[in-house]
């Protein structure tokens, strides 16, 4: 399987701490921070493996704004900034 680098974003939802990764929109949940994250890194490792082994890999992580360098590595698009914004 291929490695990549994927942003993290946890929040808290109730008692219950959320994982996300916008580039690859896959989210996972659990107990705490830590264990909200190892989850997320299970999901992602579980689609990335399922994208490959359907043959759409490549084109999900285009698709998601992923480039390939020049050794092959893909390079995620870079999260700028987050804030909360009120109207």
């Amino acid at each position: 399987m291929i490695t990549i680098d994927f942003d993290m974003i946890v929040f808290r939802e109730n008692n219950t701490y959320i994982a996300y990764c916008p580039e690859l929109d896959v989210s996972s949940c659990g107990e705490d921070v830590e264990h909200s994250k190892e989850m997320l890194k299970t999901a992602v490792r579980l689609f990335l493996e399922e994208a490959d082994k359907m043959g759409t890999l490549e084109s999900i992580l285009e698709e998601a704004n992923y480039y390939k360098d020049e050794v092959g590595r893909w390079i995620p698009p870079k999260l700028v900034a987050t804030e909360l914004v009120s109207l």
